[in-house]
């Protein structure tokens, strides 16, 4: 289980004029920062500035393209999004996210980072930034009288870079040994003794409030969580940042960490799981106080009755949908159980005062952001619609006569189009633009010919 942590980002969602001159003073060999932002599908994109930048991030912001989300998975422009030249390509104001600028220690040069996001000229949050999306869905929980208490869990693989091929593909041996599962092994953690250390203490540095780091079902895979925060916002960003410095201190041993959803289709896919409660104004678990179990069960049907509309949000990638496989602990069917991981929206095991819903369906590539705001509007929705949930799967949710979750992204992409919860959600602006980015993307792999087309036909 996730362990509890204290911190929450600024009301405002901009650090203080103060906050970079004070890093600086801290830090006065750092010489350059690097300035992040994440695009619709959480790739960071910014730039290189010098040192002195940092002052000028938090106040006023520096200058980045609104069209930053309008690019997709390969940082091109997807002109349906209306976001490019036909606007003049417009400048938004990015302004850094308090308390998320910090060292970045696996840089050779003493060097700093800076999460930001996005503004417009008129100091509006932008509303295609998928951070501000969060930001509003959190508003109407607070309006509500509610908090978030959130936590992330990502999976990825560890493998060698040679393992790739010129054609991008990855051989089938990654050059972990003969090993076929080797689940929770400790040699196999001790193996990368090194490398998890110094992910450790670079998440100390940065603030990233890593629990466990376990082996998991595959030759090369792993996982880290995240310790639960009562601030949405701070554990997205949380979860953000640790795919960058896992990536970064990965790329420094030798090795390439990959989110990707399914790299490999005779072994599991890489999930992100988060794990959700809510807290009255009181600080009290509203699951865990007098008819709590009742509104836990609101919560999960709202995730359940919303699951086929937020799908898009949840596996936004062509590869994605490849990793929902019947027995491979990604889920396939819309079903919620207690401490059963074979369904969508699973009860963790544990005492009363940490009930919590644990939503696995998403690929470790998503947004964290938007997966956050699908899994907490839909628990909100569920919880003001007060429907009860279906009976709890028992047993294996492969083998039950439940709805089914589609496997074909077009079909994500016209539920998510056409549904009226995410444009609640999202507002009817980014609905479209995701869609339009979704769209162009899954055209480029439908107008692609394999190697194995060409390998057997030509």
């Amino acid at each position: 289980m996730n362990e509890h942590v204290n911190g929450s980002a600024s009301a405002d969602n901009r650090a203080s004029a103060d906050e970079g001159k004070a890093f600086l003073a801290e830090n006065p060999d750092i010489e350059s920062v690097d300035l992040l932002i994440g695009d619709l599908n959480g790739v960071m994109r910014g730039k290189w500035a010098p040192a002195e930048a940092l002052e000028k991030v938090c106040q006023p912001g520096i200058n980045l393209p609104l069209s930053i989300f309008g690019l997709d998975i390969w940082g091109r422009e997807v002109e349906s999004t209306g976001l490019h030249i036909e606007t003049g390509d417009r400048d938004g104001f990015c302004k850094a996210i308090p308390t998320r600028i910090s060292r970045a220690p696996w840089a050779p040069r003493p060097t700093a980072q800076a999460l930001m996001t996005m503004f417009t000229e008129t100091g509006t949050p932008y509303h295609a930034d998928p951070r501000n999306a969060l930001v509003n869905v959190v508003a109407r929980l607070k309006e509500k009288g509610l908090t978030a208490v959130t936590a992330f869990e990502l999976e990825f693989y560890l493998v060698d870079p040679t393992a790739f091929q010129k054609d991008g593909r990855m051989s089938r041996d990654q050059g972990n040994g003969p090993d076929p599962q080797n689940m929770y092994s400790l040699a196999e953690l001790r193996g990368q003794n090194d490398l998890f250390a110094e992910i450790r203490t670079a998440a100390i540095e940065q603030g990233l409030p890593i629990d466990t780091i376990i082996k998991e079902a595959a030759p090369g895979q792993f996982e880290v969580n995240l310790k639960h925060r009562p601030d949405a916002l701070a554990a997205a960003d949380d979860a953000v940042l640790l795919r960058r410095l896992i990536s970064e201190i990965a790329h420094k041993f030798g090795l390439r960490a990959t989110f990707m959803a399914k790299p490999f289709l005779e072994w599991p896919g890489n999930g992100m799981h988060v794990h959700a409660s809510l807290l009255d104004e009181a600080g009290a678990n509203i699951f865990s106080l007098e008819n709590g179990r009742e509104k836990l069960g609101h919560a999960a049907e709202g995730l359940l009755e919303t699951m086929r509309d937020s799908l898009l949000l949840f596996i936004p990638g062509f590869n994605g949908y490849r990793r929902l496989q019947a027995g491979s602990y990604a889920p396939t069917r819309i079903a919620w159980g207690w401490n059963n991981r074979s369904v969508a929206v699973r009860v963790p095991a544990s005492d009363d005062k940490a009930l919590r819903l644990e939503h696995r369906l998403s690929g470790a590539d998503a947004n964290p952001y938007l997966v956050a705001a699908g899994v907490l509007g839909g628990m909100l929705e569920g919880l003001e619609a007060g429907r009860k949930a279906p009976p709890p799967v028992e047993g294996s949710a492969y083998e039950v006569a439940l709805p089914q979750l589609s496997d074909d992204m077009d079909d994500a992409i016209a539920d998510f189009e056409r549904s009226d919860f995410i444009r609640r959600l999202l507002g009817t602006d980014l609905r479209r633009i995701f869609a339009e980015v979704k769209r162009e993307e899954l055209a480029a792999f439908d107008n692609e010919i394999t190697p194995l087309e060409r390998s057997t036909y030509l």
